[in-house]
C-alpha cells in the first residue's frame, strides 16, 4: 500500500520593502482617487487590516498634510458562516469617528471569497451610512463568491484554492514584514 502525503512548500512573495512599497502606492491611489480628503476615513478590519490601515493613515496624512481617522471594525458577529464556528474570537471595534456622509476606505490583509468584505459593509452599517465605500487589500488572491472587487490592490497573486496567503507583520511581534504563498505539493 503507498502511502502519499502532502509537504507544504512556502514562499515568500513580498518582503518588508515590497509591503511598504505597495502601501505607499495604495496610499497615492486612495489621495488620487478621492478629492476630498477630509472626507475620507479608514476602517481596517482585524487581525491584520487594522494595522495596514494605521499605516496607511500615516502615509496618506503625510501626502494630504493632515491627520486621517483611522478606526477598527471587527465582523465576526456579521460573518455567513458564523454557525460553522465553535467559538468565534471577538475583536475591538475602534470606531471614533461618524461615517455618516464620509468616504470609507475598508482595509483588509487578503481578499479572496469576498465574505469578509460583505461582513464587513454589514457591520459599517451598524454606524451609520457612508456616502462612498471603497475597499483596500494588500493581496487579491481571486476565487471570489460574492460580486466584490477591491478599488485599491498591493499585489494579485493567482491562487489555487488549496493555497493560503500568510501576512506577517512587525505589529504582531514578528521580526519584519513578510507576506508567503504556502502550497501543498506532491513528494
Amino acid at each position: 500500500m503507498s502511502s502519499r502525503f502532502f509537504m507544504p512548500e512556502s514562499v515568500v512573495i513580498l518582503d518588508a520593502i515590497a509591503i511598504q512599497r505597495a502601501l505607499t502606492r495604495i496610499a497615492h491611489e486612495i489621495a488620487e482617487r478621492n478629492e476630498h480628503s477630509s472626507e475620507v476615513v479608514l476602517v481596517g478590519i482585524p487581525l491584520l487590516g487594522d494595522h495596514l490601515a494605521a499605516r496607511l493613515g500615516k502615509n496618506l496624512s503625510s501626502i494630504w498634510n493632515h491627520p486621517v481617522p483611522v478606526g477598527i471594525l471587527d465582523v465576526t458577529m456579521h460573518r455567513d458562516d458564523l454557525d460553522q464556528r465553535a467559538a468565534p474570537t471577538v475583536h475591538p471595534t475602534v470606531m471614533p469617528f461618524d461615517v455618516n456622509g464620509k468616504t470609507v476606505v475598508l482595509v483588509d490583509d487578503v481578499l479572496f471569497t469576498g465574505r469578509t468584505t460583505r461582513a464587513a459593509m454589514d457591520a459599517l452599517n451598524d454606524f451609520g451610512r457612508p456616502k462612498k465605500i471603497q475597499l483596500a487589500v494588500l493581496i487579491d488572491r481571486g476565487h471570489r463568491e460574492l460580486p466584490i472587487k477591491a478599488d485599491f490592490v498591493g499585489k494579485n497573486v493567482p491562487t489555487a484554492v488549496n493555497e493560503k496567503i500568510v501576512l506577517r507583520l512587525t505589529e504582531t511581534g514578528l521580526p519584519h514584514d513578510e507576506v508567503w504563498l504556502q502550497k501543498t505539493s506532491h513528494p
